[in-house]
Order: C-alpha cells, then structure tokens, then sequence
C-alpha cells in the first residue's frame, strides 16, 4: 500500500462551501450517523494504489462506485489500468520511468476530471470519459460542514497529512506518544461517520478504514464536496441548496482554454466535457 498526495494547492479560484451553500445544514438537521460505504464489497479494488503513488487518482474511482452502488447499481467497476492512464494523463506518471512515480495534487486531479473528464472501461476496452460536475472546497476545521457534506454528497474527496507512527490498521487515531514527523501525504474519500464513536468511515486501498474526529481534525488539511450529476435532486438543486448554473458560473474560473492548452494540441480526440441534460 502507498501515499502519493503531494502538498495542497491554494487556489483562490475553487468556490467555497460557505459563499455557495444557500443554507449550512444545522446539526439537527443530520442524522448521527451514516454509511453510504454499507452497500459496497468487502473488496472493491486498489486501482494500482498498491503499486503507485496514485492515491488522488485512486479516490476518483471509488468516488464513482459509491455513488453507482447507491444511486443507480449495481456498482461501477473500471479496471486498474483506467486509473493509471488518468495517473499518466493528469499526473505526469511515465510507466517506462519510475522517477515519473511522484504522486499527484488533488486540485489538478479535481480540475483535470472537471474539464477533460477520466477515462472508464475494463482493461481491454476503453469506454468513454466521465466528468465532474463540480467541486466546492469545505474548510476541514468545521466537523459540521464536513459531515453535511458527506451526508449531503455521497462522499467527501480529502487529503490528509501522514505521521511517522500511521499504522495500516483498521482504525486510524492520533497516538500521543508517538512520531508526528509528517512522512507523506495520502487522499481518500469519506463515505460516512459515526457520532456514537467519533469517527469517519473511509476508503481506501479498496476497503474501508475509519479515521477518528481528532486525527481527521489534526492532519487533514484540504476537503472538497463533489457534485455528481447522478446525486442532484430532480429540482436541479444539490441537497444544500446550490443550483447548478450557479455551479457552473463557479467553475467558470477553473474551465480550461481547450484551444490554447498543450493538452488538446496532444489530445485531440478526447471530446468537450458533456452538456447537463436539459
């Protein structure tokens, strides 16, 4: 199992949580606890996270098997070899250079699926591209904001720094007697909590781990609320009250010059990123 998060990127260009929700959820207004990762299998795949620093590649496919096994299974399956062409594509990674295996930053990955979207299929077919709809930054700071998110969302897309002392077990907690040298940086996704034990359920390394409120509190320092177009309500309106034109005019900033980039000079046959259905 490895890392691959490079440090966050401070982009003053990915909307905020606090300037688009029309309302923040109070903590009435949640439930205690949710687990969107229930419906998954014990085993649902490294996508070469095992082998790679790709972790922020990684998190995008299983983001897209929570929400496929949730809102419309069963649940989607794209092969490894999807996940380490988005690494190559968005990343940087040369399968024929090993010095290229330097991870990634998950607004590029996030900037890069919104725009280009990531290629699906199995391993001998690719079969089309999916692209985000948006994503909104959530300040980490905020438990309240994190948990709507999640419960809102599906799932929330986030980096965390790791200690020395980090074990692989299957919980993950501070430890105050040990190292908190950061070592590395890992990204993940959140797919529910549990007030009864103050943690977060996660994926990652194709199962699922719980992370504790004052790990997540001390070490994560960048989350973000995906919008998925299969997760919007039938009102057009994200369950916090965020209409998607207004999300596209908030992604206005971070859409890409498609003549001008060196990417579609090298890539012509990827198409424009699909239009939301009317």
């Amino acid at each position: 199992m490895k890392f691959g998060r490079q440090p966050r990127k401070y982009d003053e260009r990915v909307p905020k949580l606090s300037h688009l929700a029309k309302r923040l959820i109070s903590p009435t207004e949640i439930p205690t606890h949710v687990d969107y990762g229930s419906k998954l299998p014990a085993w649902t795949g490294m996508f070469a996270n095992d082998v790679l620093g790709d972790c922020t590649c990684a998190a995008v496919y299983h983001s897209l098997q929570v929400w496929s096994v949730n809102s419309n299974p069963p649940m989607d399956q794209d092969a490894d070899v999807r996940a380490i062409q988005l690494y190559e594509e968005c990343c940087g990674y040369v399968p024929s250079d090993p010095s290229t295996d330097q991870g990634g930053i998950e607004q590029d990955v996030l900037s890069y699926w919104l725009n280009v979207g990531v290629p699906r299929g199995d391993s001998t077919q690719f079969t089309g591209r999916q692209n985000l709809t948006a994503f909104v930054e959530v300040d980490q700071r905020s438990l309240q904001n994190i948990k709507a998110s999640i419960y809102e969302g599906g799932l929330v897309y986030i980096g965390f720094l790791v200690p020395s002392y980090f074990n692989f077990g299957r919980v993950w907690d501070i430890n105050p007697q040990g190292d908190d040298t950061i070592v590395a940086g890992h990204a993940v996704i959140l797919t529910g909590y549990d007030d009864r034990t103050s943690r977060f359920k996660l994926l990652s390394w194709g199962q699922e781990y719980e992370m504790s409120y004052n790990f997540f509190l001390q070490f994560c320092d960048e989350a973000y609320f995906l919008v998925n177009a299969e997760w919007i309500t039938p009102s057009g309106e994200t369950p916090l009250g965020m209409d998607l034109d207004a999300l596209e005019e908030a992604m206005r900033g971070l859409r890409w010059d498609w003549f001008s980039t060196q990417w579609f000079r090298r890539h012509r046959h990827v198409k424009k990123r699909r239009k939301r259905p009317a």
